[in-house]
This record gives C-alpha cells, sequence and structure tokens, in this order.
C-alpha cells in the first residue's frame, strides 16, 4: 500500500504528501519535467543554466532574497538538473513552512531572469563547465555517453558546452521557464511534520497563479538508441595514474520497469560488496584492478547498465575479457541461490535504509512520478524478492550482450 496521499490540482500540478508526525522537519521537493530531453538544437544546457537563474528572483523577490530567508530561518535548499527533470529542494523546521514554500514557488513560476544577473551566472557556469574537464573520469563517462547515444539528447553534457552557452540569451530562456515550468508538468512533495489539511492549502495558495505558457523551438524527434557491434574508443589523458575501462549497454527505460530492476539487481551481484563475483575475482583474488564497479541508472527513454574499472594500461584487455566471461557465465550457467538470496537482502536492506527520513521519501515519490507513477516507488522491494534465476538469465542474455556494447579506455598519456 503506497503511504503518501497523491493530489491532481485544477491546474494539472501533482501534489504528493505524508506526514510523519515524529519529526519537527519538513521537507518540500518540486520536481519539473524540464530537464536536458526538452532542450531544441539552439538551445542545449539551457535547463541546467535556467536552474542557476531561477534563484536570481523575480518581481517581488529580490535576488539573494530566498537564500536568505531560508537561511536565516536555519533551513536549507537544494536543486538539481537531469536529463529527465529539474529538482528543487528545501528542508525546514515545520512552523517556518508556511513563510519559505510561497517564496520557492514565486521563483519557480515568476522567475524574473534578469539581463544584468544573466551574464554573471552565465559565467559561473562556464566555470563548472571548465572544472569538469579536468576531471578525467567524468571525460571518460561523458564520451562514453556520446558512443552509446550519438543522436540522442542522452549523450550531451547537461552543462552543454562553452559555444552553446555564449549563445543563449535571457529572451531565449525565459521562453523556455514559460513552456515548461507549467503545472502539469510539475509535482511537488512534502513530508514531515505537517499535517495533509495545512500542506494541502498551503501547496494550493502557493502554486496557483502560473502565466499561459508560450512556443517554443520544436525538439528533433529522436530514435530509440541502439549499439550495434562494439563500439570502441580510446583517449590519452595527461596526468592521470591510472587507466579506466568502462563498458555500457543501453538496456530498457522506466516503459520496461520489470526489466530495469531485474538489471538493478544483476548489477549489484556483479560489483557491490567484496564477495561480488567481480570485486572478488579481479581485485580480491587476482589483484588486477584497484576498483571495480557497476551502475545501473534508470531514464526515461533507455536506461544505461555500465561497468568500471580502475587499473595498470597493461591489464585492460585481460580485464575485458573477463568481465565478459562472467557476463557469459550468469547467462549459461546461472546464478548460485546463495548469490541471488545475498542480492536480494542487499538491495531490499538499501532501499530501506533509503526510506527513513522525509528528504529520502520526498526525492523517492517526486523522482517517480516524475518519470513514471509515484505509487511504483514502493514496490520496488517486493519486485527484487521476486526474481528468480531462469528471469535474471534470461535478461543478462537479452540486454548484456557480448557483442553489442560500447568500450572508453582512458589511458596514462
Amino acid at each position: 500500500m503506497f503511504p503518501a496521499s497523491v493530489f491532481r490540482l485544477d491546474n494539472g500540478l501533482t501534489f504528493i504528501h505524508q506526514e510523519i508526525p515524529t519529526t519537527p522537519v519538513v521537507v518540500a521537493d518540486v520536481w519539473v519535467r524540464a530537464g536536458a530531453m526538452c532542450e531544441p538544437e539552439p538551445w542545449f544546457g539551457m535547463a541546467h543554466f535556467l536552474e542557476h537563474m531561477i534563484f536570481k528572483g523575480t518581481a517581488t523577490l529580490p535576488p539573494g532574497m530566498f537564500d536568505s530567508q531560508i537561511e536565516n530561518r536555519g533551513g536549507v535548499s537544494h536543486a538539481a538538473t537531469s536529463y529527465d527533470y529539474a529538482n528543487y529542494s528545501l528542508t525546514t523546521a515545520a512552523p517556518y513552512l508556511e513563510d519559505t514554500l510561497p517564496c520557492l514557488s514565486d521563483l519557480l513560476i515568476n522567475a524574473a531572469i534578469p539581463e544584468d544577473e544573466f551574464s554573471r551566472e552565465r559565467d559561473v557556469v562556464l566555470e563548472e563547465i571548465r572544472a569538469c574537464y579536468d576531471d578525467p573520469d567524468w571525460i571518460g563517462f561523458q564520451s562514453l555517453l556520446q558512443s552509446v547515444y550519438p543522436n540522442h539528447p542522452y549523450g550531451r553534457s547537461i552543462l552543454g558546452t562553452e559555444a552553446e552557452l555564449m549563445q543563449h540569451s535571457p529572451q531565449a530562456m525565459r521562453c523556455f521557464h514559460r513552456a515548461h515550468y507549467q503545472p502539469e508538468n510539475m509535482t511537488v512533495v512534502i513530508a514531515g511534520g505537517i499535517a495533509q489539511q495545512p500542506a494541502w492549502e498551503l501547496v494550493h495558495r502557493s502554486f496557483a497563479n502560473f502565466a499561459e505558457p508560450v512556443e517554443c523551438p520544436q525538439i528533433s524527434p529522436v530514435a530509440k538508441p541502439v549499439i550495434t557491434g562494439i563500439h570502441r574508443q580510446e583517449l590519452d589523458i595527461p596526468r592521470i595514474e591510472q587507466a579506466r575501462l568502462l563498458l555500457a549497454w543501453v538496456v530498457p527505460g522506466v516503459e520496461q520497469l520489470r526489466t530495469a530492476y531485474g538489471l538493478d539487481l544483476l548489477s549489484v551481484l556483479l560489483a557491490e560488496g567484496r564477495t561480488s563475483r567481480l570485486v572478488r575475482d579481479l581485485r580480491e583474488e587476482l589483484q588486477l584492478v584497484q576498483g571495480i564497479c557497476t551502475n545501473f541508472s534508470l531514464q526515461c527513454a533507455s536506461s544505461l547498465f555500465t561497468i568500471t574499472a580502475w587499473l595498470e594500461p597493461e591489464h585492460l584487455e585481460t580485464v575485458e575479457n573477463s568481465i565478459l566471461s562472467h557476463l557469459h557465465d550468469i547467462q549459461t550457467i546461472g546464478l548460485s541461490e546463495q548469490e541471488l538470496t545475498r542480492t536480494r537482502r542487499l538491495l531490499c536492506n538499501e532501499y530501506a535504509f533509503s526510506t527513513e527520513t522525509p528528504n529520502q521519501l520526498t526525492g523517492l515519490y517526486g523522482y517517480y512520478n516524475t518519470i513514471a507513477q509515484a505509487e511504483l516507488a514502493t514496490t520496488y522491494p517486493h519486485q527484487i524478492q521476486s526474481f528468480e534465476i531462469p528471469e535474471l538469465q534470461q535478461l543478462a542474455k537479452q540486454h548484456l550482450s557480448l557483442e553489442n556494447y560500447a568500450v572508453t579506455i582512458l589511458k596514462p598519456l
């Protein structure tokens, strides 16, 4: 049973509430379907840049006023942009939500995007982009994404490039904002020490007066990404001591949630903990890698399954072949009941630990409601417990092909 209440306002905004009477803290999360996936070709990097500009005030709220109001009450705020969403979070003592949530809604609905602040904040984002190019792991992962998603928004940097940012204008950003920061694209989640009725009334008042949407340049249609064959690239990187080996598979998105959960389970089974297959074999026993990890990233249009190893260059071929050998074993021989039980327990425990605080709950509900449906957020443990070996074998065969994947190698220069 879903523990929160879900409402739809008349204007199309979704409101989710869960009271936690034992805590004096309230978290308000606003999720907007306005990530990098929404950017038309002239405006790459716009969604993340807009996240910065949201906090530069409105006609009635000067730049910096929101932050000072939050901090003066002992609260904190946070924002993030992904491919599928932009997220704005506010944590405060329960009595102060009535003073602070209207300020956040004002910023989100009525962002002024002033020209002088636009130029200053663009310099901040440009510095953020430059800093990323000093991080070899970011360079490697971004190169991998470009290889996996050559003609898809998921293959672009969420930050955009310096050249793209220099072409943006306040007028274009206001258009993007008015087009996408609309109630039907928003989910407001409130969890913590506030009852349902006052929370509902506050959200209803705060998120009422949206401007009419405007037309923006259209997003070019993109085909579903598919990897055919082995896409291999090598990069020589100065100032790194160890090589990196990154392998990636494009796998189904939220439209096949059962498949996604099974691949998440396989990811943890392969390389989480010292007794997992890849860690035990390649790091603990053979000592061919300094570290190895897997990651399953659930996304709307298609998800990504990656394996990353840090190692000496002379071991690159051996380690890649060994990883493929382990995948082949899972597909042909299968798993042991012992490792499946361990992985199920690990994932269910991690889920339990990730749903203990108001921050975690608002993030979970908001994320699921943005990419799928809020009520699905609580089905994860049951789904994980229900997987058996034959189904996981079939998922590995179908989605973790030994002939169709991408490889990015970083070598010390």
